[in-house]
């Protein structure tokens, strides 16, 4: 484990080890056990989350052996389309990735492979059982791993640490899907890929026989990937149902802050004006009688629309004001 590399989910404060605990300047501890740094509160921790925590801490034993059912009964290699899932990544040998909700690591193992020993592949899951068993699984793997009991909630790492991230299953069931898709944005530099995916069936599929005996099997296909809950720095967005259409894939790259634009360009034409002054500048409506003269006196003057009002209504602004000597 290296302490370094985490940071305090609460204030995200750098933390140091004490004995079997990892502590922050402002005193929140955070227990190790197992060799594994806890990072959920159990305080908070909903009903439902507890129900899943022991669901997997109990089946983590026997999981692998049933895990490739869903790619067994849509007659898919289960190896070969998750390897497809981490190319989406585009992994260069010394990157630093993060994979959320892990599991016993089916997709560790292939993200680890394309990583040499430059990188690092950190793995985090609410069950601890389940990180264990990940943990034998990549006890060869070439880069530097770390993992950790976390929520995606509130992720224990500083701004910027990673150069992808990865988390194929459980986001349906986050307790703050739009919450989490920001804290793995927070973690990524720009740059960054972030694939996700989960259950969601194909809305044309549906009405189907075979959309109607999934749905009937498990409500988690009638969930629809959460495109609208991505932040603003998502960049290159692409959307695709895989394993029979019955799961997404949403791969994106982070870029900073809202899109780049340039709301100011001048629009030729009558109307005039730029999108900024557009949107910024609406005044209450007039009587269309006002609305043809307007439309007369802006013929008239050759200028757009956006200009002649513009220099009408701040003339008269500023008339107003001098008359009741309010004029700065």
């Amino acid at each position: 484990m290296n302490p370094s590399l985490y940071r305090c989910p609460v204030c995200h404060a750098s933390l140091a080890q004490d004995a079997q605990t990892l502590v922050c300047a402002q005193g929140h501890r955070h227990p190790v056990v197992d060799g594994l740094p806890d990072f959920v509160p159990q305080e908070s921790l909903n009903e439902e989350q507890r129900q899943s925590i022991d669901y997997y801490d109990q089946s983590a034993a026997i999981y692998d052996d049933v895990a490739d059912l869903s790619f067994r009964i849509q007659k898919q290699d289960e190896a070969v389309t998750r390897r497809e899932f981490v190319k989406l990544l585009a992994l260069q040998p010394d990157d630093r990735v993060l994979e959320i909700a892990t599991g016993t690591g089916r997709d560790a193992v292939n993200i680890a492979e394309q990583l040499g020993a430059d990188g690092l592949l950190c793995a985090m899951d609410l069950s601890r059982a389940m990180l264990l068993r990940c943990r034998e699984k990549l006890a060869d793997a070439k880069p530097a791993v770390e993992l950790c009991v976390g929520s995606a909630s509130s992720l224990p790492f500083a701004d910027g640490t990673f150069d992808a991230l990865f988390s194929f299953g459980g986001l349906n069931v986050f307790p703050d899907v739009a919450g989490a898709l920001r804290e793995m944005v927070r973690v990524c530099k720009p740059g960054a890929r972030i694939v996700v995916g989960d259950e969601s069936l194909g809305p044309w599929l549906h009405e189907s026989e075979y959309g109607r005996i999934l749905l009937h099997n498990s409500p988690l296909f009638r969930h629809q990937p959460p495109l609208h809950l991505l932040p603003v720095q998502a960049r290159k967005v692409r959307l695709q149902w895989v394993v029979g259409a019955a799961y997404y894939l949403i791969d994106f790259e982070v870029g900073e802050g809202e899109p780049p634009a340039d709301f100011d360009i001048e629009i030729p034409g009558a109307r005039g004006g730029t999108l900024r002054t557009r949107y910024h500048g609406r005044l209450e409506g007039v009587s269309p009688e006002t609305l043809a003269l307007a439309r007369k006196a802006r013929e008239k003057s050759g200028q757009s629309m956006h200009h002649w009002l513009d220099d009408v209504v701040r003339a008269a602004a500023l008339k107003a004001l001098e008359d009741d000597g309010s004029s700065s």
